[in-house]
């Protein structure tokens, strides 16, 4: 019998829907096991922090699920930080479930590595930590030794792949059959909304943004929008790069598919009469950007949102 140990990590204000999910997920994958002769067992254990400095266990993985509370993963804590390393030195797999990626950022494991959180925490997340590669269109990456999942239900998504690595893919599609959710592939891409940063504090760059709230289906010059913030051509663009994270052309790109998506989600006009509105007069070029940025195409995402929407 192969015996799996797991540590789920019940910091405070952590998502105790995913703490207790893990567990009882992995419970579910057990008796998919024993139905199928397979001799496989994953024992996982809730920890809670003050468990960490003297526990001596080691484990296969170590999960760290969602928080609402921003408070209590934006700073480094020592116990987990420490817990953490001296895991991954023993060998197990770092596991993190979309703001359980700020732990994995404190220790300093993933400084090379790309690693996903949900999307709505990326600006703080570069904010924190500017040096971390980051791809937010990513539900999970799983590098061996470290996997981060995106979503604050990714959680599922991470149980259904260390499932996987523990078992075999029949085991997952029978967990799927049982909790009736989907384990084919998904992307957080999908579900992405562009939200501007306004907060950056630069003014000049601020009022360059209002502008293209209102005028991004107009045709936006590098000239024409330095002058409205009043600064040559070339500071406008590293001012607006550094406050924004795009240059103006992808900024506007983004406006205008977000634009679309809900169009395409509250509406029932055709794409092409959409793509003119949002300013594309080439409906071919625009369906090339949707589906470069949202990872569907317009038809595949009215189809998946809209359907969902009407349930």
């Amino acid at each position: 019998m192969k015996q799996y140990q797991i540590a789920i990590i019940a910091y405070p204000h952590s998502l105790l829907s995913a703490v207790y999910g893990f567990a009882e997920t992995f419970e579910l994958a057990n008796e998919a096991c024993e139905e199928v002769g397979l001799k496989v067992q994953i024992t996982s254990q809730i920890l809670r922090e003050a468990d960490l400095p003297t526990n001596q266990a080691n484990y296969h993985a170590v999960l760290l699920p969602p928080s609402l509370d921003k408070a209590c993963y934006t700073e480094k804590n020592p116990n987990i930080n420490n817990f953490l390393i001296k895991q991954h030195r023993q060998g197990a797999m770092l596991c993190s479930a979309c703001a359980g990626a700020f732990f994995l950022a404190h220790t300093g494991l993933t400084d090379k590595r790309v690693i996903t959180t949900h999307w709505a925490l990326e600006g703080l997340f570069k904010e924190r930590f500017p040096k971390q590669t980051m791809d937010t269109s990513k539900i999970l990456i799983n590098q061996g030794d470290i996997i981060s999942a995106g979503g604050m239900m990714s959680w599922m998504d991470l149980t259904l792949e260390l499932v996987q690595t523990m078992t075999n893919a029949h085991i997952v599609r029978q967990l799927g059959k049982t909790l009736v959710i989907d384990t084919g592939k998904r992307e957080q891409r999908y579900y992405q909304q562009f939200q501007p940063n306004f907060d950056h504090g630069d003014a000049a760059i601020l009022a360059v943004q209002h502008h293209l709230q209102g005028h991004f289906a107009k045709q936006q010059r590098t000239e024409n929008m330095a002058t409205l913030a009043k600064l040559t051509p070339r500071t406008f663009l590293r001012r607006f790069a550094r406050c924004t994270g795009l240059n103006p052309n992808e900024y506007v790109q983004r406006i205008r598919i977000q634009i679309a998506c809900d169009a395409l989600e509250q509406t029932t006009q055709p794409f092409e009469s959409i793509a003119l509105q949002v300013g594309y007069e080439d409906v071919g070029s625009c369906r090339k950007a949707f589906q470069k940025i949202m990872g569907l195409t317009p038809s595949a995402f009215r189809q998946r949102f809209v359907s969902l929407n009407q349930q």
